[in-house]
């Protein structure tokens, strides 16, 4: 079932409220209990369940500030306030064990007399059992369900206190059984529960605030990315956690070849990925040219494109000569108003680091203004079907086959053809584009008025 807007926020304040209900139930019980028979443990629990109150007060205003969305100030949300309350809460626990250990210590030196033991001890400790049950799993469920770091503090705490009012009974039963001293052993235990559970706390949250990688994320972050493939090569991967959800900074590689198009939809990939190992994250891609794993003309065009006026590269011919030298020419294209001065030094610089990275002999560099827009129209009629009936003849006159389909253009610098022509399907690329290579030659032998021939090729 999806969960509304403004859903979580709510119920994890509502799970605060109760906490602390609770607490200030247990902190009356134990207390006075504890008073009345001079039950060191009782009392101990009770300053412990005091810190509860304190703790599920932190939690509540916690919850309240961390369900704000992101600002301008605070660009990654305010979640982090939980695991500032998380620290509170440890704080308030090592203070509260700190008390109850001196005071247990005090007890076993000196030798005090042993406590009353009642039956609404016990009665008292078990209905604090059974609150500590109930909100400890209330605590954990919400916690899960919206990665709440200070409703996950608060459970830890309940847990402890679980375990303390536990060790409270044993300790009393003890003393009924002719050990005077068990209530301060227990209360003693109860302290060293206390702060185990603070320093857990004090751990796991300071390892966020301090944006600590759990190893476990980083490894699935890792996995989801190279399941994409191996044109997607992972440069670098930032993961910083916030309450349980996950902001992930990624810096990918991708062959130099690839359009824009194909970039977008590679960091679509890389989103959706980590999405499905770490849910709820938020990715943020930047896809860079591969420079590592390249053949030699994916080296020289990514040298290229490094250059930001270098707006395409293409024709790229590698020679190798006998004696194992390499030579190499490219064309570079640029935007048509550049200054020519402007544009061969670029030319110089990319033909430079050709030659360095390659140890190419020679690096020859064409400089190609881009071609703007060209105004376009349709031919006349009579002039069309004339055209049109002379290209068909000689494609068949060349090739031996009909055309699929002619398209003629006029522009200022001549007619346009866009011709398609079927090849036999078990021919190579290279013959295929041999023959369209030689009927554009022919076509504009035949035909001087032609500015340009763009033949497709297919089965």
């Amino acid at each position: 079932m999806p969960i509304a807007e403004g859903e979580p926020a709510l119920t994890q304040q509502r799970t605060a409220l109760v906490s602390i209900a609770a607490a200030a139930l247990l902190v009356g019980l134990k207390l006075g209990v504890g008073l009345a028979t001079a039950s060191l443990g009782l009392i101990s629990a009770g300053v412990e369940s005091s810190g509860d109150v304190v703790a599920a007060i932190l939690t509540f205003f916690a919850v309240r500030l961390g369900g704000r969305p992101a600002d301008r100030e605070h660009p990654y949300g305010h979640r982090r306030a939980e695991n500032l309350a998380a620290l509170g809460e440890a704080a308030i626990l090592l203070a509260g064990a700190t008390v109850v250990a001196i005071e247990a210590v005090r007890h076993l030196i000196s030798g005090g007399a042993a406590p009353d033991t009642r039956w609404y001890q016990f009665a008292v400790l078990g209905v604090a059992i059974l609150v500590d049950v109930t909100r400890t799993r209330v605590s954990l469920r919400s916690a899960r369900r919206y990665g709440s770091a200070a409703l996950r503090s608060n459970a830890f705490h309940f847990a402890s206190d679980l375990t303390g009012s536990l060790t409270v009974i044993a300790g009393l039963l003890l003393v009924q059984a002719g050990f005077s001293q068990a209530d301060s052993v227990a209360a003693l235990l109860v302290a060293a529960i206390t702060c185990a559970v603070a320093v857990r706390l004090v751990a796991e949250n300071a390892n966020v605030l301090m944006d600590r990688t759990p190893d476990e994320a980083r490894a699935a972050a890792e996995r989801a990315i190279a399941r994409l493939g191996p044109d997607v090569e992972l440069s670098r991967l930032r993961l910083r956690e916030s309450a349980g959800r996950y902001f992930a900074d990624v810096v990918v590689a991708v062959p130099p070849g690839q359009a824009v198009v194909e970039g977008h939809e590679a960091a679509n990939e890389i989103e959706a990925a980590l999405e499905r190992a770490l849910p709820g994250t938020d990715v943020v891609v930047h896809v860079e040219p591969r420079r590592r794993g390249l053949d030699l003309r994916d080296r020289v065009l990514a040298i290229a494109l490094s250059e930001p006026l270098v707006l395409e590269a293409h024709d790229i011919a590698i020679f190798e000569q006998g004696d194992g030298a390499v030579n190499v020419s490219l064309h570079l294209k640029f935007p048509a108003d550049l200054e020519l001065r402007a544009a061969a030094e670029v030319g110089r610089r990319v033909e430079q680091a050709i030659a360095a990275a390659l140890g190419a002999a020679t690096v020859q560099t064409h400089l190609e203004p881009l071609e703007r827009p060209l105004a376009a129209r349709l031919p006349d009629a009579g002039d069309e079907e004339g055209a049109r009936r002379e290209i068909e003849r000689l494609v068949r006159e060349h090739s031996g086959v009909p055309a699929r389909s002619v398209k003629l253009l006029a522009t200022e610098a001549g007619r346009v053809v866009f011709l398609t022509l079927g090849v036999e399907h078990e021919r190579s690329l290279a013959e295929a584009h041999r023959l369209a290579g030689e009927l554009e030659d022919m076509l504009r032998q035949r035909m001087p008025d032609i500015a340009d021939v763009v033949i497709h090729t297919q089965p």
